[in-house]
């Protein structure tokens, strides 16, 4: 075997592990996952906003008829944050605090364009930071989507 040879076997050895724990739920994900698949276009009117960095829009299922694969977590839609030009994020509606500590489905609001405040726990989630709480009780952020743009005007939104 030569020199090239076990290196190819160590370097796959040792990535194995690393890609099978990157599989893994994360411990701070507790809203239970459904199935998430849609796409919205920018030039929609509805959307007309995500064209400006710091700006967010609601989605479920009854937005442009996309079903229940932009509802989120018990219907309670999802968040779309436009982060710059061309980077977007995607969250769930769902408080993760009062899903997990109260056993309660209830649906984040957004203020001032990039906070999402529970009005049950009052937990803020910042949008700009992967959703992680910025102020009060709430201890993981939001669930997040996979928010993919075209770099034309369509942004595809899935958790798969």
């Amino acid at each position: 075997m030569t020199i090239r040879s076990k290196l190819i076997v160590f370097l796959i050895t040792l990535s194995l592990p690393l890609l099978l724990m990157s599989c893994k739920k994360s411990k701070y994900d507790v809203i239970p996952t459904v199935y998430v698949s849609f796409h919205i276009s920018l030039n929609d009117p509805l959307f007309l906003n995500l064209l400006s960095p710091f700006m967010y829009a609601y989605v479920d299922s009854s937005t442009n008829n996309l079903g229940q694969t932009a509802a989120g977590y018990d219907g309670n839609g999802i968040i779309i944050f436009s982060y710059t030009d061309n980077e977007f994020y995607a969250y769930d509606r769902t408080c993760p605090y009062d899903y997990e500590v109260n056993q309660k489905s209830v649906k984040v609001n957004v203020v001032d364009d990039i906070y999402a405040v529970c009005p049950s726990c009052g937990t803020e989630y910042a949008l700009f930071a992967n959703g992680t709480p910025a102020k009060g009780i709430g201890r993981y952020p939001l669930k997040n989507y996979r928010a993919a743009f075209d770099g034309t005007t369509n942004i595809f939104v899935s958790n798969y």
